[in-house]
């Protein structure tokens, strides 16, 4: 028996709460989230590259690339059920946006949107707190991702590239109708869960009301840059992927939560964005020029604010 292929994909962005949206669904009786939350089926059309930057053998080791082992995810869902996985780097990878549509051209795609500064941020946090980027500062290692890209590391290594989404979407609105893909920030998802997941559930076709909270998922702990953290990252990037971990906990053992960036830092990423920013704008037909500032949010910017940055009456700043 053929079992057939997903009917919804979480397709980006990373570091943009696929994760948590992922766990929430499976609590909806009408879906069938596949119990690998990355497969990465479509980012391949066999195995996996063989080399990559640091750590990338372990997440190749994760691909499940053999059509037969991607249908046997989906193989328990109940009858009548929607099935879905989240891949979010199917959003990013133009590749992958052509498999898809060539297999399942009536998918329905969901995409994350974050501020891409902030999600370069949380994405370099991430490796560099598991020993993997020896570059302390979010601002040089982003100026190392076209070498790192060019020698053949994985997606999760292009900080800068994968929050480009105004490319993105311009392409998969090429292969891909847009009544089929359902865009929203992610800032919707944290402050506004249950209305979120009503407008998702809407979109698939299933029952609203079933779901209401989304969880606290893929937290990275942010350590100091210290000489302790410098010599077990050596370590790390050295071993094997098998006695990796041990040495990952070491790592962000006690480490805080990620630190917001400065405007320095933010003013440094910020050219990698913005003409993106004014074509997702003209792609979308909404307004995202809100990114191009700073940020006074939890989780966002701190710091110095540009005279001009208008308040409101509780003193932060109004843009969402």
């Amino acid at each position: 028996m053929i079992v057939p292929l997903p009917d919804l994909l979480i397709a980006g962005a990373p570091k943009a709460g696929t994760t948590a949206l992922h766990a929430a669904l499976q609590h909806h009786p009408q879906l069938f989230m596949s119990p690998v939350k990355e497969p990465k089926f479509f980012l391949t059309d066999g195995p996996p590259p063989a080399r990559g930057g640091p750590g990338d053998a372990r997440t190749y080791r994760e691909h499940v690339w053999r059509r037969e082992d991607y249908e046997a995810l989906f193989a328990a869902a109940p009858p009548g059920t929607l099935k879905g996985e989240a891949t979010p780097f199917y959003l990013y990878d133009l590749n992958a946006q052509r498999r898809i549509q060539a297999a399942v051209p009536d998918v329905r795609i969901i995409a994350i949107l974050r501020d891409p500064v902030e999600r370069a941020h949380s994405n370099w946090t991430h490796l560099w707190s598991a020993g993997l980027d020896p570059i302390d500062d979010v601002v040089r290692a982003c100026a190392e991702e076209g070498r790192r890209i060019a020698a053949g590391w994985a997606h999760f290594w292009h900080y800068t590239s994968l929050g480009r989404y105004g490319e993105q979407l311009a392409h998969l609105f090429t292969l891909f109708p847009r009544e089929q893909v359902l865009i929203f920030r992610y800032r919707d998802l944290v402050d506004r869960p249950a209305e979120t997941l009503d407008r998702i559930c809407a979109f698939l076709g299933v029952r609203q009301g079933l779901v209401t909270q989304v969880p606290r998922e893929n937290v990275t702990a942010h350590p100091d840059a210290s000489p302790r953290h410098t010599l077990l990252s050596s370590f790390r990037r050295r071993l094997p992927a098998t006695l990796a971990e041990p040495i990952e906990t070491l790592l962000q053992h006690r480490g805080e939560s990620r630190r917001p960036l400065t405007w320095e830092q933010r003013s440094g990423l910020l050219p990698y964005f913005a003409d993106d920013i004014a074509l997702l704008g003209e792609v979308t037909g909404e307004d995202f020029s809100d990114w191009l500032g700073p940020r006074s949010r939890s989780g966002g910017l701190v710091g110095i604010r540009p005279p001009s940055q208008r308040q409101s009456r509780n003193g932060r700043a109004t843009s969402p």
